[in-house]
C-alpha cells in the first residue's frame, strides 16, 4: 500500500480530508455540488462522495443479483477537486490545523476559525 522511500518511511501526501467531512466540488461535472465523503483512497489521492460523480457500470447476473443489468454508483474525485465545506458560512473553505492548550492537534476552518470535527 503506498510508495516507501528506502528507510520504510511512507511518502504520501497528507489528506486534508477525512471520511465523515461534508466536502465542496471545485471543478467537474459535479462542481458547485456538496456531499459526505464515503471513503477516502490514500493510495490513489481520491475520495468516494455520496451521491456525486455517478457513473453507470454494466453488470453481470450473479447470485447476488440475479437480474444484473446497468448500476449506478459513486466514482473516485481526486481530492485536489474537494474543500471541506463550512457549514457556519454556507461556503467552501480551507484548512488550517492548531494545538490545543490540552495539546490535541485540530483541524479548523480557515473562514469561520471553527474547529472541525
Amino acid at each position: 500500500m503506498g510508495t516507501q522511500t528506502n528507510n520504510g518511511t511512507d511518502n504520501r501526501r497528507k489528506m486534508h480530508i477525512k471520511k465523515g467531512d461534508t466536502v465542496y466540488v471545485v471543478s467537474g461535472k459535479d462542481k458547485g455540488k456538496t456531499g459526505k465523503v464515503l471513503k477516502v483512497l490514500r493510495s490513489k489521492d481520491r475520495a468516494l462522495v455520496e451521491k456525486l460523480n455517478i457513473i453507470k457500470r454494466h453488470q453481470r447476473p450473479t447470485q447476488a443479483n440475479p437480474t444484473g443489468g446497468i448500476i449506478e454508483k459513486e466514482a473516485s474525485i481526486h481530492i485536489s477537486n474537494l474543500m471541506i465545506y463550512d457549514q457556519a458560512e454556507n461556503k467552501p473553505s480551507r484548512i488550517g490545523h492548531k494545538t490545543l492548550s490540552t495539546g490535541e492537534r485540530v483541524r479548523y476552518s480557515k473562514r469561520s476559525g471553527e474547529e472541525i470535527k
